[in-house]
């Protein structure tokens, strides 16, 4: 008669095994940025999606919960996973968070983790729109995240998805159908405003910006994202402005009257103020602070001159 299998028993709890992993993830001296900032985070991120549980969990509570030695190999490889591709933790889980709503994400698309998503939720462009608003553009789509997300916070309005990529599109077509948004998001295949020329309440856009000496200086995590997200020189600058200027030259005709552009540049507004010494800005408060994101009359807009000579 055959021996029945044997159990694998609990080796260690919980928070021994975070232990582990956030001490493997130091020392391989990753860089952070794709929904956590430390070691910490993302080992309680990768080990909780592994082991099944809700990333909300109070790892308090659940601290002394015995591990098997198979949960603890498998959450271990995913963590060696980590280190051995330099991959962003999102592309190894296929799942990124943005104000609480989960995301799909993959290497088709850049990892969601705009400030945008933090105005949207907190109101913050809200004095800007009105009961007659309807008209809601998210260029620069990628996973289609900022859409969903403006689409849940402002119920009565229409929501087009735009990206010059179809690999990003089709990721934000599974986002927009996991959160049943079929019937007010539609997504659209453009470089820059050439096929949304609205007219439009509201754009939001986190457009490619990154200048040519920060795309140099990228770490792997960023590189293994699409470069066509993030590298914001291709028309020749080196100031990571090239998509902006573009999009500034064009918004003016694309907007109602009273819409609003919002826009993020991230850590590259020293260049962003270089390119538009005359634009009068205004600059939202995020968690990062209050120079990544800014919002732009049409009017505003209307009274920019803009050279269409790429910096050199």
């Amino acid at each position: 008669m055959p021996r029945p299998a044997r159990l694998l028993e609990p080796t260690v709890n919980l928070n021994e095994l975070l232990t582990q992993a956030r001490q493997r993830l130091e020392a391989a001296q990753l860089a952070y940025g794709h929904g956590t900032t430390n070691a910490q985070d993302e080992a309680a991120w990768l080990v909780l999606w592994q082991l099944g549980l809700p990333l909300d969990s109070d790892l308090e509570a659940l601290g002394g919960r015995r591990v098997t030695t198979e949960e603890q190999a498998a959450a271990l490889a995913l963590i060696q996973r980590r280190v051995d591709t330099r991959e962003p933790a999102a592309y190894l889980t296929g799942e990124a968070w943005l104000q609480g709503v989960p995301f799909y994400v993959d290497r088709r698309a850049i990892v969601p983790r705009s400030f945008i998503a933090e105005l949207l939720a907190e109101g913050s462009i809200d004095p800007w729109l009105d009961d007659r608003s309807r008209d809601v553009l998210d260029l620069c789509t990628g996973n289609g995240s900022l859409a969903v997300l403006a689409a849940m916070a402002y119920p009565e309005v229409r929501v087009t998805g735009a990206d010059i990529s179809p690999e990003a599109l089709a990721v934000a077509r599974i986002n927009v159908d996991r959160h049943g948004l079929q019937h007010r998001i539609l997504l659209v295949e453009s470089d820059g405003l050439a096929a949304c020329r609205g007219p439009w309440d509201l754009i939001l856009c986190n457009p490619p910006y990154v200048s040519a000496q920060s795309m140099a200086a990228l770490p792997p995590e960023y590189r293994a994202e699409p470069g066509l997200a993030l590298d914001g020189n291709t028309a020749g600058s080196r100031d990571g402005m090239d998509f902006v200027r573009a999009l500034l030259r064009d918004a003016g005709r694309c907007l109602k009257p009273g819409g609003v552009l919002v826009l993020e540049i991230g850590n590259e507004r020293e260049h962003f103020e270089a390119a538009f010494p005359q634009l009068e800005a205004i600059w939202l408060e995020t968690s990062a602070g209050d120079d990544q994101v800014l919002l732009l009359t049409l009017e505003s807009l209307l009274a920019l001159p803009i050279s269409q000579a790429p910096a050199p």
